[in-house]
C-alpha cells in the first residue's frame, strides 16, 4: 500500500528470492543437455513408430466419410419424430431452445389440434406452430436432444452439406442464401426419411 514501510525482513525475502531466480537462469547445462541430437532422435523414433499406424484425421470434406463409416453417436442435421399417430412429439415445452447454446432455435407454441393425445392419452395442451432451427448458428453439441423430455428431437447422421446435395439431386437449388439454412418444422418433420444413425438420448 502506498506510505507503507517495508521492514528489513522483507527486503531480506525479496533478496534471497531474487538469489534463487538467479541460481536457476545460471544453472550449468550437463553435456548431454548440450548435445541435442539424442533429444532429435528419441523424437524422430515417436514419429517414425506412428506412421504406420491407422489415420483418425480425415481430409474433410475433400474426403467426406459415409453414413456407415461414422460412429454411432455422430450428430448431424435434426429431425423432429412422430408419434404412432403421425404427429409431432415436440409439446412446445422450450426446453431444447433453453440448453442452446448457441441459440439458434425458435419456438412459437400454439394450442394442440383436437385428438392430439399424450402418451398417457389424454387431450394434448400445446404443439410447436413454429420450430425453426437456424443451421449457420447451431454448433451441432447435441444439448437439445439431451434437454428434450419427450424424445421430440433427434440429430440423424446427416452433414448439412449431404443434405444440400441430396436435395440437389431432386432438382431443388438450397444452400444459395442464409433462408436456406433455416430450417421449419416441415423441413425437420421430411428428415424422418434420413437413415436412423446419429445422437439418441438413450444412447
Amino acid at each position: 500500500m502506498k506510505g507503507e514501510r517495508l521492514s528489513s525482513k522483507d527486503f531480506s525475502l525479496n533478496h534471497q528470492s531474487r538469489d534463487a531466480v538467479s541460481m536457476r537462469v545460471n544453472e550449468e547445462m550437463s553435456f548431454w543437455d548440450r548435445l541435442y541430437i539424442p533429444g532429435l532422435i528419441k523424437g524422430m523414433l515417436t514419429t517414425l513408430k506412428h506412421i504406420p499406424k491407422r489415420k483418425f484425421t480425415y481430409q474433410y470434406p475433400e474426403d467426406p466419410r459415409s453414413v456407415e463409416e461414422r460412429n454411432d453417436r455422430y450428430r448431424g442435421i435434426h429431425k423432429l419424430p412422430l408419434d404412432s399417430e403421425g404427429n409431432v412429439k415436440c409439446v412446445a415445452c422450450f426446453m431444447c431452445a433453453t440448453a442452446c447454446p448457441a441459440d439458434c432455435i425458435t419456438i412459437q407454441g400454439g394450442p394442440a389440434p383436437e385428438g392430439w393425445k399424450t402418451k398417457e392419452g389424454y387431450q394434448r395442451e400445446k404443439y410447436p406452430d413454429v420450430f425453426e432451427i437456424n443451421m449457420l448458428r447451431c454448433i451441432f453439441c447435441g444439448y437439445c436432444v439431451e434437454a428434450c423430455p419427450e424424445d421430440a428431437i433427434q440429430m440423424t447422421g446427416i452433414t448439412l452439406p449431404q443434405y444440400f446435395r441430396e436435395r440437389q439431386k431432386e432438382g431443388e437449388v438450397l444452400g444459395g442464401s442464409r433462408k436456406d439454412f433455416i430450417f421449419d418444422r416441415e423441413m425437420l418433420i421430411a428428415n424422418n426419411d434420413i437413415p436412423e444413425q446419429g445422437l439418441h438420448p438413450d444412447s
